[in-house]
């Protein structure tokens, strides 16, 4: 496995920045793996970051990438029973 795995998880599940500039921002390219990812995309993410990553991202998730399925799935994987709320994107209006 080589980085361009990486890469290429990074240009599917964060569409809007290249991912190079994805791969940085390591909270928001987990989350977003942890939403939108494949199987295979988890998979190969677990080969570059760490289970602990992974849960950490839980402790201060981004605020409107998670769905209520997949924040439940991730909670539950990970032990966090009572499943916390979750985290919502307050706008201004």
């Amino acid at each position: 496995m080589n980085r361009s795995d990486l890469q290429n998880v990074a240009k599917r599940v964060v569409w809007f920045k290249t991912p190079d500039a994805a791969l940085r921002d390591v909270q928001l390219f987990l989350a977003h793996v942890m939403t939108y990812g494949t199987l295979n995309d988890i998979t190969t993410t677990l080969h570059y970051f760490s289970e602990a990553d992974f849960e950490a991202v839980l402790n201060d998730p981004p605020p409107g990438v998670f769905d209520r399925r997949s924040w439940t799935y991730w909670n539950v994987r990970y032990h966090r029973e009572p499943v916390p709320t979750l985290p919502v994107r307050n706008l201004p209006l």
